[in-house]
């Protein structure tokens, strides 16, 4: 049984080498080599009738978004569920949090993305705020 799992092992590693792509640091999905991350921030602190803010977030760290080092790294913990949306299935309780808006865009890890943030009940405020850090805005 052993010389299966580590044969099975050894295949997986193998067929990672053979595609060319290998294992994210800290996510375990699976990227190309080099890919990075290129986000496209905006926010409307007052809904979308009002002036909007934008930022840009590469990584590794640049961009014009506040302690970008920190975000990439937030970002590397979220994984790469970082920007699913909330299942239609799940049961959310009706607390407005503010007009507040945001929107981001671009690749994380070489995967292209597009979300939208706001703060319409529960479970969007959640949401936002464990993507507070892409956000620099008062709610």
């Amino acid at each position: 049984m052993r010389f299966v799992t580590v044969l099975v092992v050894a295949a997986a590693a193998f067929a990672g080498c053979a595609t060319g792509q290998v294992p994210s640091s800290g996510t375990g999905t699976v990227v190309k080599p080099g890919a990075r991350t290129a986000l496209e921030i905006a926010t409307w602190r007052r809904g979308t009738d009002g002036p909007v803010r934008t930022w840009t977030l590469r990584c590794p760290p640049g961009g014009t978004l506040p302690a970008a080092a920190r975000a990439c790294s937030r970002l590397d913990a979220l994984g790469a569920k970082a920007f699913n949306p909330i299942p239609r299935n799940v049961a959310c309780t009706l607390i407005y949090g503010g007009p507040q808006i945001a929107e981001v865009r671009g690749t994380l890890n070489g995967r292209r993305i597009r979300a939208r943030f706001t703060r319409a009940n529960g479970c969007e405020i959640d949401r936002w705020d464990r993507h507070r850090f892409l956000f620099p805005i008062r709610t």
